[in-house]
């Protein structure tokens, strides 16, 4: 992608081509930092064909599934924070890539955790518009992760 990237994404980009898969990306960290269910639906494919691989969700399958893991985590009481930064974009026709590490911020209840998450996103264009089709996302850190995982619960 010929583009110049930004150091990070975290949903509050601005000027972005619409049609862009930066918009995309950034369309879901928009949507996962202000815990907005409908914003992350829009951003999903909505059919059986999506997966999510990660700590907090293990293996689902389908928007029913995926939705599933973002309502328990918006709706628990941490609050979760992430950036996508380090990261490379690749398109190819009507599908994009996106792989790199997401940092952030949980807090619960006075724990304050900083994840550090390896991460890939991919997009395909359907019906006109990029929608999120698979993720993927492991910690290095084993003790991090627990804890993580802890907290959301």
């Amino acid at each position: 992608m010929s583009t110049l990237l930004p150091a990070a994404i975290d949903g509050n980009e601005t000027d972005l081509d619409s049609a862009s898969p930066l918009a995309a990306l950034s369309a879901f960290y928009r949507a996962f930092n202000n815990r907005d269910i409908e914003a992350m639906a829009r951003n999903w494919h909505d059919e059986a064909d999506a997966s999510m691989s990660n700590p907090l969700g293990g293996i689902a399958r389908g928007w029913t599934a995926i939705r599933a893991v973002y309502q328990r985590i918006f709706e628990g009481r941490a609050r979760v924070h992430v950036a996508f930064h380090d990261y490379t974009l690749h398109v190819a026709g009507d599908m994009f890539y996106a792989v790199g590490r997401e940092r952030g911020t949980l807090v619960r209840d006075g724990l304050r955790l900083e994840p550090a998450i390896r991460t890939s996103r991919l997009f395909r264009r359907i019906d006109g518009a990029w929608r999120q089709v698979h993720h993927h996302g492991s910690f290095d850190d084993a003790a991090l992760l627990s804890a993580y995982q802890e907290a959301v619960r």
